[in-house]
C-alpha cells in the first residue's frame, strides 16, 4: 500500500459527518472537488447553507429539521437502528453504490467520546473493504494493515497508533519503533526523508499533521 500525503485533495466522494464542520483549505477543498457527497442528517443543514448539493442524507433521521426531511425527502435514506451510528449509516450506504474510496469530513469536534469513536471507526470500516482516510481541520488519519510506504516532505509529524499491530520498524523515521501498549507511545515521531516505510503485522492507524 501506498499513500502520497502531498496530494491529498483527490477524492471523488466524501462522508460529511456531524462534529466540527471544515474550516481548514484542506478538507474544504476536498469537499468543494467531491463528485458525491453523503451527509449525516446531523450535517445536511450546514452543508446546504453553505450552498452545497448533497447526493444523499444518512442517518436515524433525529438530527434533521422537519422542514428539510419534507424538501429533500427523495434523498433521504434514514435507517431507524441503533447498533450503529450516522457516520457508519453513511459509509454503509456509499459503499453499497459501490464507492470504496472516500474521504470522510467533519468527524471531529463537539464531543470527544464521539471523535474517539469516529477515529477508531477507520479500522472497522478497512476491514471492510473501504479506501478511507479522514479528514480534520489538523491533519489526516489514514487506517493501515502490514506494511505500508508513504510519500512525505522532510521533517512531516508522524504519529502511529496501534491497534493491536506487533512487529513495528520503520524506514524513515526519525525515532525507532516498537510494540505500543497504549496510544500515545506512537506519536510525535518525524521524517528524515521523503519516503517513509512502517511495517507491522496487523492494524494500525497513521496520523499526519498538514
Amino acid at each position: 500500500m501506498g499513500n502520497n500525503v502531498k496530494h491529498n485533495c483527490l477524492f471523488n466522494n466524501v462522508v460529511l459527518a456531524d462534529g466540527d464542520y471544515p474550516s481548514h483549505e484542506i478538507p474544504l477543498q476536498i469537499l468543494a472537488n467531491a463528485n458525491m457527497v453523503v451527509c449525516c442528517d446531523g450535517a445536511a443543514a450546514k452543508y446546504l447553507s453553505e450552498g452545497g448539493h448533497p447526493t444523499a442524507i444518512v442517518g436515524d433521521g433525529d438530527s434533521m429539521p422537519v422542514v428539510l426531511k419534507e424538501q429533500y425527502a427523495d434523498i433521504c435514506h434514514f435507517e431507524k437502528e441503533q447498533e450503529t451510528n450516522d457516520l457508519s449509516k453513511a459509509v454503509r450506504y456509499l459503499m453499497s453504490q459501490d464507492k470504496r474510496q472516500f474521504a470522510i469530513l467533519g468527524a471531529t469536534g463537539k464531543r470527544e467520546d464521539h471523535t474517539l469513536g469516529n477515529i477508531s471507526l477507520l479500522m472497522e470500516y478497512m476491514r471492510q473493504g473501504a479506501d478511507a482516510c479522514m479528514f480534520t481541520d489538523y491533519g489526516v488519519f489514514i487506517p493501515c494493515h502490514d506494511n505500508c510506504s508513504f510519500c512525505v516532505h522532510i521533517g512531516q509529524q508522524v504519529s502511529i497508533i496501534s491497534f493491536g499491530a506487533t512487529g513495528f520498524s520503520t524506514q524513515g523515521l526519525k525515532y525507532p519503533l516498537y510494540n505500543f501498549t497504549n496510544w500515545w507511545q506512537g506519536t510525535l515521531n518525524e521524517a528524515v526523508c521523503e519516503n517513509v516505510t512502517i511495517e507491522a503485522k496487523g492494524d494500525w492507524l497513521v496520523y499526519f499533521p498538514y
